[in-house]
C-alpha cells in the first residue's frame, strides 16, 4: 500500500450524508426486529428504530463516505 493516499472523507460529505445513512439503518433496524419476531424476538417500536438508527447509522455514513471519495478518486484518475 505504499504511496496511497488517504482517502478519508471530509466533515462535508460526512454531514450531507449522515441524515440518510441514519434514515436507512432505522428502517432496516425496524425491519429486522419484524423478522426477528418469527424467532420470538420483540418487536422494535419506531422510536426505538429511529433512535437505534442514529447510532449505527454513524458507523454506516463512514463506510458508504468513503466508497464515495474512493469512487471519485478513480474517476479523476486517468
Amino acid at each position: 500500500m505504499a504511496g496511497r493516499t488517504s482517502m478519508k472523507p471530509g466533515w462535508n460529505l460526512l454531514v450531507g450524508l449522515y441524515p440518510f445513512g441514519a434514515g436507512a439503518m432505522g428502517v432496516n433496524l425496524f425491519f429486522a426486529s419484524l423478522i426477528g419476531s418469527w424467532l420470538g424476538w420483540p418487536v422494535l417500536t419506531p422510536w426505538q428504530s429511529a433512535a437505534g438508527g442514529l447510532v449505527i447509522g454513524l458507523p454506516a455514513t463512514y463506510a458508504f463516505a468513503c466508497h464515495i471519495v474512493r469512487l471519485m478518486k478513480q474517476a479523476e484518475d486517468p
